[in-house]
């Protein structure tokens, strides 16, 4: 992951080879708190590494949860079998929406039926983000939950320390037009206080995101709680339902992390020889609703072949075709289209994307803003936007400084810029924001992507054996903030520049000595000027 202040994205020209992508997010986080609400113990495969699934088990250990590291993305959750070991904590959250809403309701139940007392904070983000819906839900049921800044905003306390019969005997009334975060958050929390009577939610308005859902009914009935739904207006969960372990369950590849890839096959020429880009860990069977994002780009011309656990994605029509889309249900996905859009031969509308506005940043405003620094012409409505294509000859292009807003998808979706015809760099502003869901996207998107390499600087450092060559390499690194540059060894110099696309196949090493191996996860080339034979760029991971 890149720690700089900036990475600057050369003109890229071709894509082509495989890409594994990370463990789900939504999936992640919900199974990594029904796994330690459960009885027994569960072995979760492939789990996401990330900033918000890290929050997530930070705040479940907090509360007494044993998780065991077994392995690569393998974790060994000890459930607390629904009964709390902590009476108090104070757990922060980050921006994770997925840890935020439903922790705050499975802690609100726990903490009135069992006598505890919870804080729930974020970064200041996280308290602009609303909740009252799921609050006004909560106090329903009878629960104490207290704002501790703004109404219906984080920070949260839940529970007051005593006891408290619930009401459960009418049906729970909560919003759906908001966020399907808050439905999600009570359908996780209310098997465990279903022991002695069904429980209904009634859905009021109409409910967004409805893919979303559909993973969390398909996660709580993997962990033995069946919700019987009518429609999307109310769900039921059975009397005694209670929460079993499966045993072991595998964390699906993320869905949302696959749109960039799958556009970024659309828009890539492929490289000489390659059959197009091909993206594994998820499959058009996925039970995660992104997955249609690739309806959307097949309607833009793309060619999208399904295989078993993995996608085929080839450039196909050319420019893109414009579409007018309502985004309601790949909310997370419809970003990448805004880009897109730019490639496209019209103007395309994404319509019914409201819920843009209280995710991570005001998205729509966010997107808007950037697109047109590239250059677009964009409309901002109150939950769409129309956005102009830029000419295909490369002129109205320009080279622009993305904000990214502390948000991990605006940085993936406007890294596909870099494909402008204009042949201009493209600036990602923070590029670590990304460590919220996929921290080795950039790294990802390099190994595939081709570019010419007199779009890659190149630094050389000479001088005799051990006289702080790479000391001086990195210090530079660090000074000058570049593009997450990094050192590679070579016999009697040391070359540095900006970690980026190979634009020619490995050679063999100029040295004998081997990158030392804090180094072997890193993108490094030199080019060895001092040395009679020239050894021409070498790429080493």
């Amino acid at each position: 992951m890149y720690q700089t202040a900036f990475l600057d994205l050369p003109p890229l020209m071709s894509a082509a080879g495989r890409v594994r992508l990370p463990g789900s997010k939504s999936i992640s986080n919900r199974v990594l708190l029904l796994a330690a609400l459960s009885a027994g113990c569960t072995t979760l495969h492939e789990v996401l590494e990330s900033d918000d699934t890290q929050v997530m088990l930070a705040a479940l250990r907090a509360l007494g949860c044993r998780i065991d590291a077994t392995g690569a993305q393998t974790l060994q959750v000890h459930g607390l079998g629904g009964q709390l070991v902590q009476r108090q904590a104070q757990l922060f959250l980050g921006n994770a929406g997925t840890a935020m809403r439903p922790l705050t309701a499975a802690l609100a139940l726990l903490a009135a039926t069992q006598g505890a007392q919870f804080e729930l904070a974020g970064v200041a983000r996280m308290h602009e983000r609303p909740i009252g819906d799921l609050l006004d839900a909560l106090r329903q049921l009878g629960c104490p939950v207290q704002c501790l800044g703004q109404e219906g905003y984080p920070p949260l306390r839940v529970g007051d320390g005593a006891q408290h019969a619930l009401r459960l005997d009418e049906a729970i009334r909560v919003r759906g037009d908001v966020s399907s975060q808050f439905l999600t958050a009570l359908l996780l929390a209310l098997p465990l206080v279903s022991a002695q009577q069904a429980i209904a939610i009634e859905v009021q308005g109409e409910l967004i995101s409805k893919p979303y859902i559909d993973i969390t009914l398909a996660m709580l009935a993997r962990f033995g709680v069946q919700v019987q739904r009518e429609g999307w207006e109310r769900f039921v969960i059975p009397a005694g339902s209670q929460y079993r372990s499966p045993g072991a369950l595998h964390v699906e590849a993320d869905a949302s992390s696959a749109s960039y890839f799958v556009a970024l096959g659309a828009i890539a020429p492929p490289s000489p020889g390659s059959a197009g880009l091909r993206i594994e860990g998820v499959g058009l069977d996925s039970i995660q609703g992104d997955i249609r994002f690739v309806d959307a780009v097949r309607a833009m011309g793309a060619e999208v072949e399904g295989q078993p656990n993995a996608l085929l994605v080839r450039r196909a029509r050319w420019p893109l075709r414009a579409i007018d889309l309502d985004c309601n249900h790949i909310p997370d996905a419809a970003m990448t289209l805004a880009v897109l859009a730019l490639y496209a031969d019209g103007p395309s509308v994404l319509r019914n994307i409201a819920s843009w506005r209280v995710k991570e940043t005001d998205r729509l405003a966010a997107m808007a803003c950037e697109l047109r620094k590239l250059g677009a012409q964009v409309e901002e409505g109150s939950d769409y936007l129309r956005i102009e294509p830029l000419p295909a000859d490369g002129s109205g292009w320009r080279s622009a400084s993305i904000h990214t807003y502390d948000d991990h998808r605006v940085a993936m979706c406007f890294a596909l810029a870099a494909f402008n015809p204009a042949r201009i760099k493209v600036r990602i502003e923070d590029p670590k924001c990304v460590a919220k869901t996929f921290p080795d996207f950039f790294e990802t998107l390099f190994a595939v992507c081709q570019t010419d390499a007199a779009h890659i600087p190149v630094l050389c450092i000479d001088g005799p054996t051990a006289s702080g060559k790479g000391t001086l390499a990195t210090e530079l690194a660090q000074r000058w903030a570049t593009t997450g540059s990094t050192p590679a060894c070579c016999t009697g110099c040391w070359a540095w520049r900006p970690s980026a696309p190979a634009s020619t196949p490995a050679r063999r090493p100029c040295s004998s000595r081997a990158a030392p191996p804090r180094w072997a996860s890193w993108r490094a080339s030199c080019r060895c000027a001092s040395r009679a034979s020239k050894c021409g760029w070498e790429t080493r991971r």
